[in-house]
């Protein structure tokens, strides 16, 4: 049968059997259906795949970030721990400063110390000699038996003699205790090697209350008034 033919047929049915017509159509319809969800099938497998990729791609991301994030924190960790190892250093640093500081300041002192003692000393010496009139001689001696100072060493002492009477003298801008203690051994050691028995004087600005009491306790003549 020719294609024209059967064409014309198939209009012809198409206007004078409804049946036919609503098979046509209804095969008409099912087949655009079909075709639809064969598109929309495609584009959702589309969307799936671009819901991988996307998924992928996060992951990725994610993956990556909490690398930059690992890196980061062992960036902060190190950091911190330069930051602790250089204020250890300052702090050390500050502390041989410090240390070097008070030695400076300790030899300053200590050698002030010596040299305003010197001259409190002489000045006193002086003052003895031309207000009291008495001239002071230092007397000087080994002591090899370590009585004064607990071991050998060189021990010396003002003495004057006034009106014939013999006196030691020890001058200092300021006496404590132990100060008077050693006087009093030196005293000692001075008798002992001269075989004279001399008056005891402790001229000073300054004394405590302890050494007053263990002055007068050894029968040390204290002076106070200078």
């Amino acid at each position: 049968m020719a294609v024209k033919e059967l064409k014309s047929r198939m209009l012809r049915l198409l206007r004078e059997d409804e049946e036919f017509r609503y098979a046509v159509a209804g095969l008409l319809g099912l087949e655009e259906i079909l075709k639809r969800l064969d598109r929309h099938e495609a584009e959702l497998v589309r969307l799936r795949e671009d819901m991988n990729k996307l998924r992928e791609d996060m992951v990725e991301g994610f993956r990556r970030y909490d690398g930059e994030l690992i890196r980061l924190r062992e960036d902060m960790v190190e950091g911190f721990r330069r930051h602790d190892i250089e204020l250890a250093k300052l702090r050390e640093d500050m502390i041989r400063g410090f240390e070097l500081v008070e030695r400076h300041i300790s030899a300053v002192g200590a050698r002030w110390g010596i040299m305003a003692e010197s001259a409190f000393r002489e000045s006193l010496r002086g003052l003895l000699e031309k207000e009291l009139g008495y001239r002071v001689e230092k007397w000087t001696v080994f002591d090899e038996a370590g009585k004064v100072y607990g071991y050998p060493s060189v021990v010396d002492v003002d003495v004057t003699v006034s009106d014939g009477k013999l006196i030691l003298i020890e001058v200092s801008s300021h006496i404590k205790a132990s100060d008077i203690t050693t006087f009093r051994r030196k005293a000692e050691l001075y008798m002992e090697k001269t075989g004279k028995r001399p008056d005891k004087l402790v001229v000073t600005p300054y004394i405590d209350d302890t050494a007053q009491k263990a002055a007068k306790e050894l029968g040390i003549e204290v002076y106070t008034k200078v």
